[in-house]
C-alpha cells in the first residue's frame, strides 16, 4: 500500500501576508456560448481562475481549478459562470473567487450594398466575481470600428484622416443583453462599421458614410454611454475607446463609466 503523499500547499506560512488572487492563468479550453441567431456558438476560452489565500496557508491546490472547469465544461453563460465561481470558492475553501474568460466570437455581417455575408471576429470576455454574496457577471466586447476625424475634415480642402478604432464595452445587466447588441451599439456610435468582405460598391458606401459621420474618440465613448445609460436592462457599464491614429505615432483614448454619470 502506497504511503500518503505530503500536502505541502496546505502547510502553514508564518509571514502573515494574505494573497488576494492565486490560481491559474492562460488556460485554454473549448466552450460553447450563447448566439442570438443560431442559439449556440463553439469557441475557445482563455481562462484566469483565482481565489484568495489566507495568510496562514502556504499555497493553494492548482489542480482543483482545472477540476472545477472540467466539471462545468461546455456552456459558459450568465447562468453557468456564477456556478463555476461558487464551485471554486467551495472546492478551495475560499472567501473570494474570480473567473475571467476571454474568447473570439464571430458575428455574421452582410455588406451594406452587395449584401455578401462574412464573419466578423469580435474579442469578448466574461467575468465572474463572488464573495459572501451572489456572484457578479460581467460581459465585455472589443468591437473594431472606423472613425473619421472631425477636425481633419473641417480644416482640409480634400479628404480627412481616418483610422481603425476599438470600442471596448463592459456591462452588467438585469435582463439578458446579447453580444450582438453591444456590437451594434458600438458600430452605430462610430463613423462606420468594419466588414471582413467588401465589394467595390460596398467600399464606396463605407467611405462616404464615414466621411459624412465624423467622430472624435470622445464622441465614440459618449455615443455608446448615452445608449447604455438609456437602456433599462443595463445595471452598470464601462466604456473605453482607442483610435489607432493614422497621422500620429500615438493612439487617442477616452473612457467613461456609469459611475461617472451619477
Amino acid at each position: 500500500m502506497t504511503d500518503a503523499l505530503e500536502d505541502i500547499q496546505s502547510g502553514p506560512d508564518d509571514r502573515n501576508i494574505p494573497l488576494r488572487q492565486v490560481g491559474v492563468v492562460g488556460l485554454r479550453y473549448p466552450v460553447t456560448v450563447w448566439d442570438r441567431s443560431s442559439e449556440r456558438q463553439q469557441t475557445v476560452g482563455t481562462f484566469k481562475l483565482t481565489v484568495d489565500l489566507p495568510h496562514q496557508f502556504k499555497g493553494t491546490h492548482m489542480s482543483r481549478f482545472v477540476a472545477a472547469l472540467e466539471r462545468h465544461r461546455g456552456e459558459m453563460s450568465l447562468e453557468t459562470m456564477p456556478e463555476l465561481v461558487d464551485d471554486l470558492r467551495t472546492r478551495l475553501d475560499a472567501e473570494r473567487a474570480h473567473v475571467r474568460m476571454e474568447f473570439p466570437y464571430f458575428v455574421r455581417k452582410a455588406a451594406p450594398v452587395s449584401g455578401v455575408e462574412s464573419a466578423l471576429e469580435v474579442r469578448c470576455w466574461f467575468v465572474g466575481d463572488a464573495e459572501e454574496r451572489e456572484a457578479l457577471f460581467t460581459l465585455g466586447v472589443d468591437v473594431p470600428v472606423m472613425t473619421v476625424c472631425p477636425c481633419s475634415r473641417a480644416i482640409s480642402d480634400r479628404g480627412a484622416h481616418c483610422q481603425r478604432s476599438h470600442a471596448r464595452i463592459s456591462v452588467r445587466f438585469r435582463e439578458l443583453v446579447w453580444i450582438e447588441e453591444l456590437v451594434e451599439i458600438a458600430e452605430a456610435a462610430a463613423s462606420a462599421p468594419l466588414y471582413p468582405f467588401l465589394k467595390r460598391e460596398d467600399e464606396k458606401w463605407v467611405t462616404e458614410r464615414s466621411y459624412d459621420n465624423p467622430v472624435f474618440v470622445e464622441d465614440l465613448v459618449r455615443n455608446i454611454a448615452a445608449r447604455l445609460r438609456d437602456d433599462a436592462r443595463i445595471q452598470w457599464f464601462y466604456v473605453e475607446a482607442e483610435n489607432e491614429e493614422s497621422i500620429h505615432t500615438h493612439n487617442a483614448y477616452a473612457a467613461v463609466g456609469s459611475a461617472d454619470l451619477e
